[in-house]
């Protein structure tokens, strides 16, 4: 069941023209950025060529990007997750979903499942840009791995976010700005914690810029992965209660 439902979520994205509209304007963007980075790589090279322990084109050139990424994503995501649960309720047919047989958790996986599934594809093509560098020079894959998993984590992170603000309005428009806001608050609460002394510990382990900056500069650690996989499973498991508190209720 989870798995028709993620499907059937993914073919409606795909069959929505704003779906194929972010899709190309996302990857044009990201395009422009990375092109002006390889430029500038070139520029500097003759520079960098006469340094000891010069950055490498993964440091100059695909780290930016993936920072890019995460800046035009924190953007685009909530205008994609807003429809996932609003849109159902608005339209009515929300009741008969919680009503079949089948559980708010499935509803939930399937959901969510469907649109991380639309974002792997994103960032799947975002991943084609860094690798055509192998056509003429050479990659740190430690560095590139590092940044294709924090961007992966990142916005399954964004996408378990937006569909619990999803499924607190019938208004999409209100879901989009409500997870952009979440987001950004948790996206510049790092900047907070640098003054804040003994609580600035706590602060910055809540941000999201925080764990990500550390594994698009190539560093693994657990605890950035297990940050993302706990506010995922944190926010999922909000949106489950949601669903269950409203089938009690309708």
């Amino acid at each position: 069941m989870i798995r028709a439902i993620a499907g059937k979520e993914l073919r409606s994205l795909f069959m929505s023209p704003l779906a194929w509209v972010i899709l190309g304007v996302v990857q044009l963007i990201l395009g422009y950025f990375f092109l002006l980075q390889v430029d500038q790589y070139l520029m500097l090279q003759p520079r960098l060529a006469g340094m000891q322990s010069a950055p490498g084109v993964t440091d100059v050139v695909v780290a930016p990007l993936f920072g890019n990424a995460s800046v035009i994503l924190l953007l685009v995501v909530p205008i994609i997750t807003m429809r996932l649960i609003s849109e159902e309720r608005r339209s009515g047919t929300l009741g008969l979903l919680t009503s079949a047989p089948v559980s708010p958790t499935q509803i939930v996986l399937g959901k969510y499942l469907g649109i991380v599934a639309f974002l792997g594809i994103m960032l799947a093509i975002t991943a084609l840009m860094p690798l055509s560098l192998l056509a003429g020079g050479w990659l740190d894959f430690g560095k590139l791995a590092g940044g294709l998993l924090g961007i992966g984590l990142l916005v399954a992170a964004f996408a378990a976010a937006g569909l619990f603000m999803s499924s607190l309005t019938s208004q999409p428009t209100i879901a989009a700005v409500s997870s952009f806001g979440l987001l950004l608050l948790l996206w510049v609460i790092d900047w907070a914690a640098r003054s804040q002394g003994a609580t600035g510990g706590v602060l910055s382990y809540l941000s999201l810029l925080g764990h990500y900056e550390s594994l698009i500069k190539g560093l693994f650690k657990s605890k950035d992965v297990i940050y993302y996989l706990l506010f995922i499973g944190m926010f999922l498991a909000f949106t489950v209660r949601r669903l269950e508190a409203e089938r009690l209720t309708g």
